[in-house]
């Protein structure tokens, strides 16, 4: 599942042409569309099908796969190890801050101390079965839409990236990412060396312009979270937007295509993780790096309203 050299930037090591395009993510070379891989979970009842979705993914270009222990208590890593081989070159990004908690409401509790995000990569380590994580996100709680730390879960962003440096030097993860931060959290972080961030980002909610600037300028990759927004109640979603169906109409394309469409011409250090569980909405999501947005159509996108995504969870 580690990352392989290419036979050409425009190809994935299965020799698949990128999906959207090309991307870099902790110095690797990804297609800009990957694959969010939490809806796998719906499939628990029928492992062989999110196994298949998987490896459909890597047929259509998907090289770059995001994830986490918490996501199915370990079933979806659990997917993944067994869906994906080390001559696929699938770029695996997991995240800590959060340990499962089945039967939860959400099924996870925060695990935002130093000791919980060390144990939180080693168990990422083992349901994926690697030996390296190549890129890891903190998941902190600056920012929502989310559950937010209370007590003893309030840690400085300073003692967290102390351990997740750590990691690092020890070769357990090999590039650190951040998500749910401010422009000013990524700021303080940038000496540790920051090679994603991912937070809460769509074409009705553009609250994080600045942290969007700051990311282009420091060649960090932007990976938007919730990228057609309405994932939980009170999101605002893309596809009620009026200019939104309009291009989709004019386009012959949906509401969904149009919002990760934009996502991506909006700004290049994009990348996406759109995540499904059905395998014709997968090939919908990775036809979104054909679709071509006229200048018009830019302009009208780009006049929506932006709404707030800060909604706290828990």
């Amino acid at each position: 599942m580690t990352t392989s050299s290419t036979p050409s930037p425009q190809l994935t090591a299965t020799g698949a042409p990128r999906a959207g395009g090309t991307g870099t993510l902790g110095g690797h070379t990804v297609s800009r569309i990957g694959y969010g891989a939490m809806q796998l979970e719906r499939l628990r009842a029928d492992r062989d099908a999110a196994i298949a979705l998987l490896r459909r993914a890597v047929e259509l270009g998907v090289d770059h796969v995001d994830t986490a222990q918490f996501y199915g208590n370990g079933f979806v890593n659990g997917v993944i190890r067994d869906a994906l081989r080390p001559e696929d070159g699938v770029l695996i990004v997991s995240k800590v801050g959060a340990d499962p908690d089945p039967g939860g409401t959400p099924p996870l509790r925060l695990a935002q101390r130093p000791e919980e995000l060390r144990a939180s990569v080693e168990d990422n380590l083992v349901s994926l079965g690697l030996d390296r994580i190549p890129v890891v996100n903190l998941r902190r709680t600056d920012t929502g839409p989310g559950v937010r730390a209370e007590g003893g879960q309030v840690v400085d962003l300073d003692d967290q990236l102390a351990v997740m440096v750590a990691l690092r030097d020890e070769g357990k993860i090999g590039a650190i990412g951040l998500s749910a931060v401010t422009p000013d959290g990524l700021r303080r972080a940038l000496p540790a060396g920051i090679a994603c961030v991912q937070n809460a980002y769509s074409l009705v909610s553009r609250e994080d312009e600045e942290l969007l600037r700051l990311c282009a300028e420091q060649r960090i990759a932007w990976v938007p979270f919730f990228p057609l927004g309405g994932a939980i109640p009170g999101l605002p979603k893309v596809s009620d937007a009026p200019a939104v169906t309009a291009a989709a109409r004019s386009l012959g394309r949906t509401p969904a295509q149009i919002g990760l469409a934009w996502l991506l011409h909006h700004a290049p250090n994009t990348l996406l993780i759109p995540g499904t569980a059905d395998a014709g909405h997968l090939e919908a999501n990775i036809a979104v790096g054909e679709i071509e947005l006229d200048d018009a159509t830019l302009a009208a996108l780009d006049a929506v309203e932006s709404r707030s995504n800060d909604i706290a969870l828990g």
